[in-house]
């Protein structure tokens, strides 16, 4: 990182991260059923393999989304320019890549002097950071390294800000979950701010199915490499082709389940945590859900936390929706 740019602030360290890690391993190893969270997809190898999945032509979430920014960012950018917007803050920026459709657009409209990326790995902020930093060299930069689920009251608060939050990751938050977190990140928020949210909507089963179920077996492999962060961070013993991967439509929950599927009757030992997980065969442990929304439900959840509707965009085949808020 550019020193003169950057300040970097680390909520989440390695230590805090693997006591994360054997918090939720051994809670959703031992549950009935079995579960893991999603955030543990993300590893080195994981993050490779995700941006992979956002390349194929069945996986249409991240192309879309993108599209609808490239579409609508001016007019974000000129609603952001009339409240005193100077700041843009982005949860989980992973790559940070459709940032710079934002940031474009909220340069070219003489309104952002300042770019907040908030992710759980510190390599990958600081590399995204690196690459920002060549293309936007006046940029000043504030990264944090933690969770968007329990650290939104430590983003930095200078200036007046817009929070994005793209990605439709907040479908991997069970409804509970998503209530509480839209709650405190309006409770971090000033009233005026505003909320940037990318949220994929209910569409044809067929069509979602098989955006998480490739041809080419790319999201399996990213799912069952879940498995290889157990086996490395957790000395786990998985033989990660003993599952297979399976992508689940829940019509009552709608949502997309993501599972991993025992081949055969098994038991596997997690030494770090002195653990014998016993599998069934053809028993499946669920790694992620991805909730859909439809528009009136996604208003209302968003609406009750604080938020007051200002734009809502969504693409001609009505899969993906891009929605700005203001904090009332």
């Amino acid at each position: 990182m550019t020193a003169s740019h950057t300040v970097l602030d680390v909520h989440l360290t390695d230590a805090d991260a693997e006591a994360a890690l054997r918090w939720d391993a051994w809670v959703g190893l031992t549950a009935r059923p079995k579960q893991l969270p999603p955030k543990w997809f993300y590893d080195a190898r994981g993050s490779e393999l995700f941006e992979q999945i956002t390349e194929l032509p069945e996986y249409y979430p991240t192309r879309t989304e993108r599209a609808l920014l490239h579409e609508h960012a001016p007019e974000i950018a000129a609603v952001a320019a009339a409240a005193g917007v100077d700041t843009l803050v982005e949860l989980g920026s992973g790559s940070s890549e459709k940032t710079r459709l934002l940031l474009d657009a909220l340069s070219a409209a003489g309104t952002c002097r300042r770019y907040v990326p908030q992710d759980v790995s510190e390599s990958a902020l600081r590399g995204a950071v690196d690459a920002l930093l060549d293309d936007y060299p006046d940029l000043a930069v504030h990264g944090v390294v933690g969770d968007f689920t329990r650290h939104l009251g430590l983003l930095p608060a200078e200036g007046r800000r817009l929070v994005a939050f793209l990605g439709g990751t907040i479908g991997n938050l069970q409804p509970a979950e998503r209530a509480a977190f839209l709650v405190v990140a309006r409770a971090a928020m000033r009233p005026g701010e505003y909320l940037l949210l990318g949220a994929g909507l209910v569409t044809d089963p067929a069509v979602l199915v098989a955006a998480y179920d490739d041809a080419a077996g790319v999201t399996a492999e990213f799912n069952r490499n879940v498995l290889a962060v157990l086996n490395r961070q957790l000395g786990a013993e998985f033989d990660l082709d003993d599952f297979d991967h399976v992508a689940h439509w829940d019509a009552d929950n709608e949502w997309i389940e993501m599972r991993l599927r025992a081949r055969r009757l098994m038991t596997v030992r997690v030494r770090e945590l002195e653990l014998e997980v016993p599998f069934a065969a053809g028993e499946e442990m669920r790694t992620e859900i991805s909730a859909k929304f439809r528009p009136e439900g996604l208003r209302a959840e968003v609406t009750a936390a604080g938020f007051e509707p200002v734009r809502f965009w969504t693409d001609p085949d009505d899969r993906f929706a891009l929605s700005l808020w203001k904090a009332a």
